[in-house]
Protein backbone atom coordinates (compact mmCIF):
# COMPACT_ATOMS: atom_id res chain seq x y z
CA UNK A 1 0.00 0.00 0.00
CA UNK A 2 1.21 3.44 -0.56
CA UNK A 3 2.67 4.99 2.32
CA UNK A 4 0.57 8.62 1.39
CA UNK A 5 -2.76 6.61 1.67
CA UNK A 6 -2.54 4.80 4.55
CA UNK A 7 -1.47 8.11 6.76
CA UNK A 8 -5.22 9.16 8.32
CA UNK A 9 -6.27 12.13 6.36
CA UNK A 10 -5.36 14.64 8.98
CA UNK A 11 -1.80 13.75 8.42
CA UNK A 12 -2.00 13.72 4.99
CA UNK A 13 -3.47 16.92 4.37
CA UNK A 14 -0.85 18.61 7.20
CA UNK A 15 1.83 17.00 4.25
CA UNK A 16 -0.10 18.50 1.02
CA UNK A 17 -0.64 22.23 3.16
CA UNK A 18 3.32 21.71 3.76
CA UNK A 19 4.40 21.15 0.37
CA UNK A 20 5.71 18.01 0.28
CA UNK A 21 6.22 15.10 -1.08
CA UNK A 22 7.14 11.56 -1.71
CA UNK A 23 9.46 11.85 -4.31
CA UNK A 24 11.61 8.55 -3.97
CA UNK A 25 14.97 10.46 -4.77
CA UNK A 26 14.73 12.64 -2.02
CA UNK A 27 16.80 11.65 0.71
CA UNK A 28 17.45 14.06 3.03
CA UNK A 29 17.24 17.71 4.24
CA UNK A 30 20.35 20.15 4.84
CA UNK A 31 20.24 23.98 6.80
CA UNK A 32 22.11 25.80 8.48
CA UNK A 33 21.34 27.71 11.83
CA UNK A 34 22.66 30.48 14.00
CA UNK A 35 21.04 31.32 17.33
CA UNK A 36 21.88 30.75 21.37
CA UNK A 37 21.25 28.14 23.92
CA UNK A 38 22.23 27.74 27.49
CA UNK A 39 21.26 24.36 29.40
CA UNK A 40 19.88 25.93 33.09
CA UNK A 41 17.57 29.05 33.59
CA UNK A 42 20.21 31.30 35.26
CA UNK A 43 22.51 30.21 32.87
CA UNK A 44 24.09 32.58 30.07
CA UNK A 45 23.01 31.91 26.70
CA UNK A 46 25.94 30.77 24.28
CA UNK A 47 25.85 31.67 20.32
CA UNK A 48 26.24 29.29 17.96
CA UNK A 49 26.39 28.30 14.09
CA UNK A 50 25.65 24.75 13.40
CA UNK A 51 24.88 23.04 10.03
CA UNK A 52 22.25 19.99 10.18
CA UNK A 53 21.13 16.67 8.16
CA UNK A 54 17.82 15.44 8.60
CA UNK A 55 17.01 11.82 7.64
CA UNK A 56 13.59 11.85 5.74
CA UNK A 57 13.35 7.89 5.18
CA UNK A 58 14.49 6.85 8.62
CA UNK A 59 14.29 8.63 11.93
CA UNK A 60 18.06 9.87 11.90
CA UNK A 61 19.80 13.34 11.70
CA UNK A 62 23.09 14.95 12.66
CA UNK A 63 23.42 18.81 13.88
CA UNK A 64 27.25 19.80 14.20
CA UNK A 65 27.88 23.16 15.73
CA UNK A 66 30.56 25.57 17.02
CA UNK A 67 30.09 27.96 19.93
CA UNK A 68 32.37 29.74 22.33
CA UNK A 69 35.20 32.13 21.86
CA UNK A 70 36.55 31.92 18.13
CA UNK A 71 34.47 29.08 17.76
CA UNK A 72 36.47 26.36 19.40
CA UNK A 73 33.79 24.23 20.80
CA UNK A 74 32.26 22.11 18.46
CA UNK A 75 29.40 20.09 19.35
CA UNK A 76 27.78 17.00 17.53
CA UNK A 77 24.46 16.00 18.60
CA UNK A 78 23.12 12.69 16.01
CA UNK A 79 20.91 9.76 16.15
CA UNK A 80 22.25 7.10 13.89
CA UNK A 81 20.31 3.83 13.02
CA UNK A 82 18.23 4.87 16.66
CA UNK A 83 21.38 5.22 18.42
CA UNK A 84 22.19 8.55 20.45
CA UNK A 85 25.52 10.34 20.13
CA UNK A 86 26.44 13.51 21.50
CA UNK A 87 30.01 14.70 22.05
CA UNK A 88 31.27 17.70 23.06
CA UNK A 89 35.47 18.80 21.87
CA UNK A 90 37.95 21.60 22.07
CA UNK A 91 39.37 22.27 18.66
CA UNK A 92 37.78 19.14 17.35
CA UNK A 93 40.10 16.98 18.94
CA UNK A 94 39.88 16.98 22.86
CA UNK A 95 36.70 15.45 23.91
CA UNK A 96 35.29 16.92 26.84
CA UNK A 97 31.37 15.79 27.60
CA UNK A 98 28.99 13.61 25.47
CA UNK A 99 27.04 10.95 25.89
CA UNK A 100 26.72 7.45 23.41
CA UNK A 101 23.94 5.32 23.59
CA UNK A 102 21.66 3.79 26.07
CA UNK A 103 17.56 3.72 25.72
CA UNK A 104 17.09 7.53 27.57
CA UNK A 105 19.10 9.32 25.45
CA UNK A 106 18.05 7.50 22.16
CA UNK A 107 14.64 8.55 23.66
CA UNK A 108 15.30 12.22 23.83
CA UNK A 109 16.94 12.32 20.05
CA UNK A 110 14.13 10.50 18.55
CA UNK A 111 12.10 13.18 20.38
CA UNK A 112 14.37 16.00 18.65
CA UNK A 113 14.06 14.47 15.61
CA UNK A 114 9.57 14.22 15.76
CA UNK A 115 9.78 17.70 16.78
CA UNK A 116 11.53 19.05 13.37
CA UNK A 117 9.79 17.66 11.49
CA UNK A 118 8.49 21.14 10.70
CA UNK A 119 11.91 21.50 9.31
CA UNK A 120 11.37 18.20 7.14
CA UNK A 121 8.02 17.95 5.99
CA UNK A 122 8.78 15.80 3.26
CA UNK A 123 9.30 13.14 5.94
CA UNK A 124 5.79 12.94 7.36
CA UNK A 125 4.96 10.97 3.60
CA UNK A 126 8.44 9.28 3.01
CA UNK A 127 9.24 8.05 7.04
CA UNK A 128 7.55 4.90 7.56
CA UNK A 129 9.11 4.05 10.80
CA UNK A 130 6.36 7.37 11.98
CA UNK A 131 3.21 6.44 13.65
CA UNK A 132 0.65 8.99 13.70
CA UNK A 133 -2.54 9.43 16.05
CA UNK A 134 -5.22 12.40 15.44
CA UNK A 135 -6.19 13.50 19.07
CA UNK A 136 -8.47 16.27 17.35
CA UNK A 137 -8.59 18.93 14.44
CA UNK A 138 -5.65 20.60 15.63
CA UNK A 139 -3.56 18.47 17.23
CA UNK A 140 -1.43 15.18 15.77
CA UNK A 141 0.85 12.97 18.18
CA UNK A 142 3.61 11.05 15.92
CA UNK A 143 6.01 8.65 17.88
CA UNK A 144 9.12 6.58 16.78
CA UNK A 145 11.65 3.98 18.41
CA UNK A 146 10.83 0.72 20.68
CA UNK A 147 10.50 -0.18 23.96
CA UNK A 148 12.38 2.29 26.79
CA UNK A 149 13.32 4.13 23.53
CA UNK A 150 10.30 4.64 22.21
CA UNK A 151 9.74 8.90 21.84
CA UNK A 152 6.47 10.76 21.18
CA UNK A 153 5.90 14.19 20.83
CA UNK A 154 2.44 16.38 20.41
CA UNK A 155 2.17 18.96 17.30
CA UNK A 156 -0.39 21.69 17.00
CA UNK A 157 -1.49 23.31 14.48
CA UNK A 158 -1.87 27.02 13.51
CA UNK A 159 -4.79 28.49 12.11
CA UNK A 160 -3.21 27.99 8.54
CA UNK A 161 -3.21 24.17 9.52
CA UNK A 162 0.74 24.33 9.89
CA UNK A 163 2.89 23.29 12.91
CA UNK A 164 2.92 25.74 15.60
CA UNK A 165 4.26 24.36 18.64
CA UNK A 166 5.80 21.04 19.66
CA UNK A 167 4.93 19.53 22.74
CA UNK A 168 6.03 16.41 25.35
CA UNK A 169 5.75 15.57 29.00
CA UNK A 170 8.86 13.11 29.44
CA UNK A 171 11.51 13.75 27.29
CA UNK A 172 14.60 12.84 28.91
CA UNK A 173 17.33 15.60 30.13
CA UNK A 174 20.63 15.00 31.20
CA UNK A 175 20.95 15.94 34.79
CA UNK A 176 24.26 15.28 36.35
CA UNK A 177 24.77 11.57 35.64
CA UNK A 178 21.71 10.42 34.93
CA UNK A 179 18.36 11.51 32.76
CA UNK A 180 15.57 12.94 34.12
CA UNK A 181 12.07 13.22 32.65
CA UNK A 182 10.79 16.48 31.55
CA UNK A 183 8.18 18.65 30.07
CA UNK A 184 9.58 19.93 27.30
CA UNK A 185 8.21 21.95 24.29
CA UNK A 186 8.42 24.48 21.27
CA UNK A 187 7.17 26.79 19.12
CA UNK A 188 7.95 27.86 15.15
CA UNK A 189 7.86 30.82 13.35
CA UNK A 190 7.92 32.76 10.38
CA UNK A 191 6.79 30.84 8.06
CA UNK A 192 7.79 31.40 3.97
CA UNK A 193 7.34 29.53 0.89
CA UNK A 194 10.89 27.84 0.22
CA UNK A 195 11.73 25.76 -2.53
CA UNK A 196 7.50 24.38 -3.00
CA UNK A 197 7.40 23.71 0.90
CA UNK A 198 6.09 25.91 3.91
CA UNK A 199 8.92 26.40 6.54
CA UNK A 200 9.34 28.68 9.73
CA UNK A 201 12.21 30.19 9.77
CA UNK A 202 12.94 30.20 13.29
CA UNK A 203 11.39 28.52 16.26
CA UNK A 204 12.85 27.95 19.94
CA UNK A 205 12.19 24.93 22.59
CA UNK A 206 12.85 24.87 26.41
CA UNK A 207 12.29 22.41 29.21
CA UNK A 208 9.79 22.95 32.26
CA UNK A 209 11.45 22.72 35.25
CA UNK A 210 11.03 22.39 39.12
CA UNK A 211 12.24 26.10 39.48
CA UNK A 212 9.92 26.97 36.30
CA UNK A 213 9.75 27.41 32.60
CA UNK A 214 12.98 28.68 30.11
CA UNK A 215 14.32 28.56 27.00
CA UNK A 216 17.14 26.47 26.06
CA UNK A 217 17.53 26.85 22.47
CA UNK A 218 16.36 29.44 19.88
CA UNK A 219 17.42 29.73 16.39
CA UNK A 220 17.29 30.95 12.78
CA UNK A 221 17.16 29.20 9.55
CA UNK A 222 19.94 30.53 7.01
CA UNK A 223 19.98 27.78 4.08
CA UNK A 224 17.59 25.16 3.39
CA UNK A 225 17.79 22.48 0.91
CA UNK A 226 15.92 18.88 0.35
CA UNK A 227 17.96 16.18 -1.84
Amino acid sequence: MNRAVALPHEVRDLARRLGATDDASLLSVTLTQRGAMRHRPAGRAIRFRAAQTIDLRQTGFEWQATLGPFGCISVTDALKSGKADLSVRVFRRLRIGGVRGGPAAAKGEIMRYLAELAWAPDAILCNATLVWTVIDERTLRVSAGQGDGRGQVELRLDESGRIDSVAARDRPRKEGSRFVERPWRGHFRNYRKYQGRWLPFSGEVGWVLDEGAFTAWHGEILSWTCR
